[in-house]
């Protein structure tokens, strides 16, 4: 009787399960593919590389030597912090870099925004931004509060082609430095959060990225403001963080990169669109690779290889590292060495002024 007790809870318990199993989420609904093709794992970049697109918080006081071992291991020569700051803070930051690496970092300044709508605000934010490259900036980063969350003086909404900050751009391309710019956020955010929306994982485990139509403005007003700035400063260069949220529209992006030549592209953040399109994203690299710009956004070594498997390989269905990202797989693109060579560091070495070129070998 205790025999036949014990089975029956074991059969019990397995059909629960079963139960359970076919009644899972879509969160929890992540099976391994049986598909048997090549496989190229790349582990360390086939050239030596600059990331243009890294955020290090606490450059001044941090041991910069665990940094450099992580980047020797993936073959990263340049890395540019954008979240330098401005003024002391900079400075601090500088000084940490000088005495340790000074060819191994690049630190972008950024700008205060707060003060917008004081008097010569932007003459006096202008001002600074020249004393933080004279202090070795190399470039400005803008983040995308601008556009977003930024309020100038009155509480009204920073537009990112208020006239007000003209000086600014002005004076970027004076002293001759890039503007690394990340403008809104994808259009799905915005989007309705229901079964067409394929962000609706990431909106549902990050909640807090969701918006409205029109919170705080239309997409499509933000990227609009975006665009119409690069053309009133055609002199100044921008690269344009997540290649603009047009990864997944490359036909809109190549019109873009057509009416405006000052504008290059990042890809930090957006491999997992690229890699779902290996023949059109490959052709694109092809056609702008003097403008493409190597960069990865968070610093997470282990996601790099993800990155040079798309850009290097001709491998096929391979899994990206954030389900909620990206559920599909990707493909690489199987790019020739010579548009690798100018993705992973001549381009940034073109608009980048003053990084060490002897790193990169040819």
């Amino acid at each position: 009787m205790k025999i036949k007790s014990i089975a029956f809870s074991l059969t019990f318990f397995t059909a629960l399960l079963t139960v359970n199993a076919q009644e899972m989420g879509f969160e929890e609904y992540n099976p391994k593919s049986t598909l048997v093709v090549p496989e190229h794992p790349v582990e360390r970049a086939k050239f030596t590389f600059i990331d243009v697109h890294s955020h290090q918080f606490r450059m001044e006081s941090q041991d910069l030597s665990a940094l450099i071992t992580d980047m020797d291991q993936l073959n990263e020569g340049i890395m540019v912090n954008l979240s330098g700051g401005s003024g002391e803070g900079l400075k601090a930051k500088l000084k940490n870099v000088n005495q340790h690496y000074p060819n191994r970092f690049a630190v972008f300044a950024n700008v205060d925004f707060s003060g917008v709508g004081t008097p010569n605000w932007g003459e006096r934010a202008a001002a600074q931004l020249e004393e933080d490259v004279k202090s070795g900036a190399k470039g400005l980063k803008v983040y995308k509060s601008l556009g977003l969350r930024n309020n100038d003086v009155n509480g009204q909404r920073i537009a990112v082609d208020d006239p007000r900050l003209d000086p600014i751009w002005a004076k970027c391309a004076e002293l001759g430095i890039p503007v690394l710019i990340h403008s809104a956020d994808p259009k799905s955010f915005w989007d309705p959060m229901n079964s067409d929306n394929e962000r609706w994982l990431e909106l549902k485990t990050h909640p807090g990225r969701k918006r409205s139509a029109t919170d705080p403005a239309p997409w499509q007003q933000i990227i609009d403001e975006q665009h119409r700035m690069f053309k009133k400063h055609p002199k100044t260069k921008f690269i344009n963080a997540h290649m603009g949220w047009y990864a997944n529209n490359l036909d809109k992006l190549e019109a873009c990169m057509e009416e405006m030549p000052n504008m290059y592209v990042g890809i930090g953040a957006i491999i997992a669109e690229l890699g779902r399109q290996p023949k059109r994203a490959r052709a694109f690299f092809i056609k702008y690779q003097d403008r493409i710009l190597f960069g990865k956004d968070s610093w997470k070594p282990e996601e790099f290889p993800t990155y040079f498997r798309v850009l290097e390989t001709a491998d096929e269905y391979f899994p990206y590292y954030k389900k909620y990202h990206a559920f599909w797989a990707m493909y690489g693109l199987d790019l020739p060495d010579e548009v690798l060579k100018k993705v992973y560091y001549k381009n940034a070495l073109k608009v980048i002024p003053g990084l060490d070129q002897s790193l990169f070998k040819e």
